[in-house]
C-alpha cells in the first residue's frame, strides 16, 4: 500500500488521517492506541500490545525488590 497522507494541524501538534484500509490491516479502531518504533528505514506503526501495561507493572515490582542484585548484575 502506497497511500500518501496528509499532515494537518491538531491543536499545538501535528496529525495524520489514516484511511480504514490501513486500520483494517493494523486491525485497530477509533480510540485505541498505536506502537510507534523507529527504524533504520523509517518509522514502524502497529496496534499496541494490550497487555504490555501490566507486563511493565510487573517487570518494576521485580526491579524495585531486587534492586542490589540488578546493580550487580550490571556491573
Amino acid at each position: 500500500m502506497n497511500t500518501p497522507l496528509k499532515i494537518t494541524k491538531v491543536g499545538n501538534s501535528a496529525g495524520v488521517i489514516l484511511p480504514k484500509e490501513l486500520l483494517a490491516h493494523l486491525n485497530a479502531t477509533v480510540g485505541e492506541t498505536l506502537s510507534v518504533v523507529l527504524t533504520p528505514r523509517g518509522i514502524e506503526l502497529s496496534a499496541a500490545d494490550a497487555d504490555f501495561d501490566a507486563q511493565m507493572e510487573a517487570a518494576r515490582e521485580v526491579m524495585a525488590r531486587r534492586k542490589r542484585a540488578l546493580r550487580e548484575l550490571a556491573k
